[in-house]
């Protein structure tokens, strides 16, 4: 069995407790309009595309065979996507990193053995391993095969997901994951739809069973301005974790717009409005408003 991976971020501190290992797979059942993991949305190879890692070589255009790469004086370095077959050749010749390929398939104990390199890590931080994605449970057979390995060895383990898949997916992997990260975006179907282009029904539907399986949940809600940060939204979120025990804690992410970047380097238009990003005061008078109603709102450090 082999799965489609995109990247492995080391020493992050922002996907669960402790010191962690951040796997990406690829895929994601949604298309929110501030995806900041755009190289994960299909399930295929990406190839980006860095300019100011660029020292124009001219290396990777004699090594492809599709015509990807053009050099001139105007334009310097000019990369045709539309071409790109995500074959590689071109980043293995890269030694600056301006080009990165994001997908590529492993199998499980590839990646098992890959994560368990970091295990002093974990240990003195009391940190583990998070997969994210894209959304990693659209690969749940895969998944769950990582996830049994790192367990037999002691690993704790997180699932960041955002519930768009079938309720199957995750009973193949609650027995292995000490926790879940789920995103809750909206609960206004209308406008769960405008802005991630699916409803929210499934995602509401599957939190409920994972709170009557007793599975340990962090929420994470993206604050965004215009979309979901006023009152009436996020107290109704309030009060719907305030009836949930197995909600470990909500925290509150800040947009930014960051993301932009990685759109252009993949050659992909970005359909965000320009926004604000909220700042601090904003967001620390949200988190106090909030805590009457859930007492465990915090805010991140993590920008979404």
């Amino acid at each position: 069995m082999k799965g489609f991976v995109s990247d492995f971020k080391r020493m992050s501190v922002h996907d669960g407790p402790g010191i962690r290992t951040t796997v990406f797979l690829k895929g994601c059942p949604l298309r929110c309009k501030w995806c900041h993991n755009p190289e994960n949305l299909k399930m295929t190879p990406v190839l980006s595309f860095t300019e100011k890692l660029c020292v124009g070589c001219g290396a990777c255009a004699e090594v492809c065979r599709q015509g990807v790469h053009t050099f001139s004086f105007e334009t310097a370095h000019k990369l045709d996507h539309e071409k790109c077959i995500a074959c590689g050749a071109c980043v293995e010749e890269c030694y600056t990193g301006a080009l990165k390929l994001y997908g590529f398939q492993a199998e499980p104990e590839e990646v098992t053995v890959k994560l368990l390199a970091d295990r002093a890590f974990y240990e003195q931080s009391g940190g583990g391993v998070t997969f994210s994605g894209g959304e990693p449970l659209l690969q749940a057979d895969f998944l769950v095969e990582i996830l049994k390995e790192l367990k037999a060895e002691g690993i704790h383990t997180a699932v960041d997901t955002c519930g768009e898949v079938p309720w199957e997916a995750f009973e193949k992997v609650l027995t292995y994951t000490d926790m879940f990260l789920y995103d809750v975006k909206h609960l206004d179907v209308k406008k769960h739809r405008e802005w991630t282009g699916v409803p929210n029904g499934r995602i509401l539907e599957n939190l409920q069973n994972l709170s009557l399986a007793g599975a340990a949940v962090e929420i994470r809600t993206p604050v965004i301005p215009g979309v979901n940060d006023d009152r009436e939204t996020l107290c109704g979120i309030a009060k719907m974790l305030s009836a949930m025990d197995n909600v470990t804690a909500w925290r509150l992410l800040p947009y930014h717009s960051m993301g932009k970047a990685k759109y252009d380097s993949i050659g992909q238009a970005y359909n965000m409005p320009e926004i604000e990003m909220p700042d601090n005061v904003f967001m620390r008078r949200l988190q106090e408003e909030l805590k009457p109603v859930f007492a465990r709102v915090m805010l991140s450090s993590d920008q979404y």
